[in-house]
């Protein structure tokens, strides 16, 4: 009872903290991503390298999510066995320590200066190693035994107490084990509560801030793209009518100049064939009588 309710104001400001972040993160995402967008030259090429980066973007946020979510699994295991682990530890101290209270109460004073004779260095070492969750690395300890000092340790409070010492150093072998582990536990769950908030950050960051940003850059070109597109249309729309304008002022010219040509040829045919008409009554008249005579 105790190790839980020392867990639960961690869990209680972690939830608060989350609370916070998640708001602070939406008003960010509302403030950061309506209309924003990347200030780019609306082209094809630029249309691809932004489809890219925001497929990018997206598969990114897919892999934080799953990070995120194994994380949190594991977090919440690890959560569960600090509270079983400190409750072993709880009952191994005790017994070690009533363990020690009976050593002392069978061998006297003089058994604590035994021990202490009896020991020039340790007898346990920490060993230290990394074990990976997801990509992030935890820190993890385990005691081993030196068997050097065993044989010297078997002799000590031989003469009053020397069971008592052997259970009593039997009982803290094993608080000593406990408390490793407890302390892989606690680092493992602090290293993870970081690693957590830093992911949820990167991925709210990929969902409010820069997806939003690369889809509206998406959108914005489309829309240029289809703005150009129907500019292009409407001026090759107007091209074609104003060839086809030229086209009919052109023909209607030649016909005019033809017509204009025609009466000409016309008006000339006339006047030759007046002066032809002329020329031949002058030459098919009859003499008057005055010049008969």
């Amino acid at each position: 009872m105790d190790a839980s309710r020392d867990v639960t104001p961690h869990i209680a400001r972690r939830r608060d903290r989350n609370a916070a972040n998640r708001r602070a993160d939406h008003s960010i995402a509302v403030m950061s991503s309506a209309g924003a967008r990347l200030n780019v030259t609306p082209t094809v090429t630029t249309l691809a390298v932004i489809k890219s980066r925001l497929a990018g973007a997206q598969r990114g946020h897919r892999l934080l999510k799953k990070k995120a979510d194994a994380l949190t699994l594991r977090y919440r295991g690890i959560l569960r066995d600090i509270v079983e682990a400190k409750r072993k530890l709880a009952t191994s101290m005790r017994d070690a320590h009533f363990a020690w209270t009976r050593a002392k109460y069978a061998g006297g004073d003089a058994v604590k200066h035994a021990v202490l004779d009896g020991v020039d260095r340790a007898n346990v070492r920490v060993m230290a190693h990394e074990d990976n969750v997801a990509g992030v690395k935890i820190p993890k300890f385990t005691c081993r035994k030196c068997g050097a000092d065993e044989r010297r340790m078997e002799l000590t409070g031989l003469a009053r107490g020397g069971a008592r010492v052997r259970e009593a150093k039997a009982s803290y072998g094993e608080a000593i084990g406990l408390l490793s582990e407890l302390a892989s536990l606690q680092t493992a769950f602090v290293t993870l509560d970081e690693a957590i908030k830093t992911t949820n950050r990167r991925v709210n960051a990929l969902e409010n801030y820069v997806t939003p940003r690369l889809q509206n850059t998406v959108k914005y070109i489309l829309s240029e793209l289809d703005e150009l597109e129907r500019e292009e249309f409407f001026r090759l729309k107007k091209v074609q009518a104003k060839k086809k304008k030229d086209i009919e002022e052109t023909e209607m010219m030649e016909a005019e100049e033809e017509k204009r040509i025609t009466q000409a040829v016309d008006a000339e045919l006339r006047a030759f064939g007046d002066v032809i008409g002329g020329e031949g009554c002058l030459l098919y008249t009859s003499p008057s009588p005055r010049d008969r005579g």
